[in-house]
């Protein structure tokens, strides 16, 4: 399946479904940037994401769980998939990882936890 990129100045659909407020933007003035979204499974809730291609995984995991789950202790118990798989080396650029305009990162427990 080919992912074309989204013309400059607009928003991916997918960025803005149940994503209120403004975006994260973890690029500097000027830089090239891809707009997604991070979905936190265990909280049904997301973010927009502005960020440059050569960002870290771990960075924006980083980020997006200090807005989206900010209680948790662990951030390596949590784990980020693309397409439904697991990005193992979360050191790799967004790029190299395949994050394009429109992609959605999910992040969930790597294992569940006990409900209280």
């Amino acid at each position: 399946m080919a992912h074309s990129s989204v013309p400059a100045g607009t928003t991916p659909f997918v960025n803005q479904l149940r994503t209120p407020g403004a975006p994260l933007v973890l690029a500097g003035e000027g830089e090239a940037t891809i707009a997604f979204r991070v979905q936190f499974l265990d909280a049904w809730d997301a973010i927009a994401v502005v960020a440059s291609p050569r960002e870290s995984v771990a960075t924006v995991k980083a980020r997006a769980l200090a807005v989206l789950a900010p209680d948790v202790q662990y951030p390596d118990d949590v784990l980020v998939k693309l397409r439904g798989h697991e990005v193992r080396d979360e050191r790799r650029a967004l790029a190299d990882a395949g994050v394009l305009d429109g992609s959605t990162l999910l992040l969930h427990f790597r294992k569940r936890r006990p409900l209280k």
